[in-house]
């Protein structure tokens, strides 16, 4: 009898020992157990313990940014779900949803997000944005312009741009994979 006591007191003593996770954590955690990314896209954790801020690589294999490989960040506040993850790419790229500090402009991240949307809902958002730039939700309105007017000419300079080269005088980052 003594014994089932001890060990009682053993498991409440290392449960007081592990800190507790916020709902957030929680969340993100299941999120992140039925994530099924496809081999276009890429989470890293670069610190382990710490799963509310993450990388996701989203590297499109058909599209106008096809051979370019995109870098994100993913901070999740302490709201998550009742707020969206605060997203960015952390490359200067040419993309009428980017803009050139790497703010996104995705419409789940802002003003219709939901709790019941998901981190994969979010990842498949941004690679969507990859396949399809919107022009007419623009952060980069003269990429959008360009979209709009002359897709040609928007092609030019998306390849010129993840080349690394310049676009009306704004060099951009190469992101082009080997």
């Amino acid at each position: 009898m003594i014994k089932i006591w001890s060990v009682k007191k053993d498991e409440q003593a290392a449960a007081k020992k592990k800190p507790k996770m916020t709902a957030a954590q929680l969340r993100v955690q299941k999120d992140l157990t039925e994530l099924e990314l496809p081999s276009t896209m890429q989470t890293d954790f670069p610190d382990p313990a710490d799963v509310l801020n993450f990388t996701l690589d989203i590297t499109p294999d058909e599209g106008i940014y096809k051979g370019g490989k995109f870098h994100f960040t993913f901070a999740i506040n302490p709201n998550y779900p009742h707020e969206p993850p605060k997203v960015r790419c952390t490359q200067k790229i040419y993309h009428p949803n980017l803009d050139l500090e790497g703010n996104v402009c995705l419409n789940i991240l802002r003003e219709d997000w939901k709790p019941v949307l998901n981190l994969s809902s979010v990842m498949v958002g941004l690679q969507f944005l990859f396949l399809e730039p919107n022009p007419d939700d623009p952060l980069n309105k003269e990429a959008a312009e360009d979209l709009r007017k002359n897709r040609e000419g928007f092609i030019q300079n998306v390849k010129q741009s993840m080349r690394g080269g310049s676009v009306r005088g704004e060099t951009f980052d190469r992101v082009l994979v080997s």
